[in-house]
């Protein structure tokens, strides 16, 4: 009977990506539910300029609500699921599909869990350009852009060519950035929230890829980005 191997240095480096991402994040998340600090200042001063300026660009206002609900955590998800359906479908990758699938519902809890842990209130903004429950460390938004811009990126790349790969990775990027500074022009969000958003999505999806590519390795010999 064939012993299953564990590919402990797969699953070292994501444990290493993770801590090395996640304690600094936690750092961050400590320092602004402390509410004091510079972090904290400077957060509360960006609010007020960003605001400041949404407020005096009615259409532009506009267009970030617009922005806002596109780009709903639950819609950005789905469509990460259907491109997850689309390579199980389209490319006949089952297993890459379902890897990615499951690190999309995986980013979806921690980042709920994230915010429940750390409480950290919204912005509280005169004149309130928009009015969003819940807590505000991580944005859900910026956490769900960047862990699905990273999965989707990774889950196409030995599909794509060299410009496909260019297209799809700036693509994420620009959405990525894009998103955040939606939150933060819109008052919905410090910065530190967007920044930590972003860095535990990211992460999420590629921690969770080092150790798929761990247990794949001996099988999939399909040229991959190095992570």
């Amino acid at each position: 009977m064939r012993t299953a191997r564990i590919p402990w240095r797969a699953l070292l480096r994501a444990g290493g990506l993770a801590l090395g991402v996640g304690l600094p994040v936690a750092a961050l998340a400590y320092v602004v539910r402390s509410d004091v600090g510079p972090i904290v200042r400077w957060d509360q001063h960006a609010i007020v300029e960003a605001t400041d300026f949404t407020r005096a660009h009615p259409a532009f206002h506009d267009a970030l609500i617009v922005w806002q609900e596109v780009f709903q955590p639950r819609w950005v998800y789905l469509a990460g699921s259907l491109v997850c359906l689309w390579v199980w479908r389209r490319h006949h990758q089952p297993g890459r599909a379902l890897w990615g699938f499951g690190t999309l519902m995986a980013s979806w809890l921690i980042a709920n869990f994230s915010k429940e842990l750390v409480r950290r209130a919204r912005p509280v903004v005169e004149d309130a350009l928009v009015h969003a429950g819940g807590t505000s460390f991580p944005s859900g938004h910026a956490f769900a852009i960047a862990a699905t811009g990273t999965t989707v990126t990774l889950l196409l790349w030995p599909m794509l060519g060299a410009r496909g790969r260019v297209a799809v990775t700036t693509t994420a990027a620009v959405l990525t950035l894009a998103t955040g500074a939606d939150r933060v022009l819109l008052g919905a969000h410090y910065p530190s929230d967007v920044v930590g958003g972003i860095l535990l999505g990211a992460t999420v999806s590629g921690a969770s890829y080092i150790g798929y590519r761990g247990w794949t390795a001996l099988r999939d010999d399909t040229p991959d980005p190095e992570v």
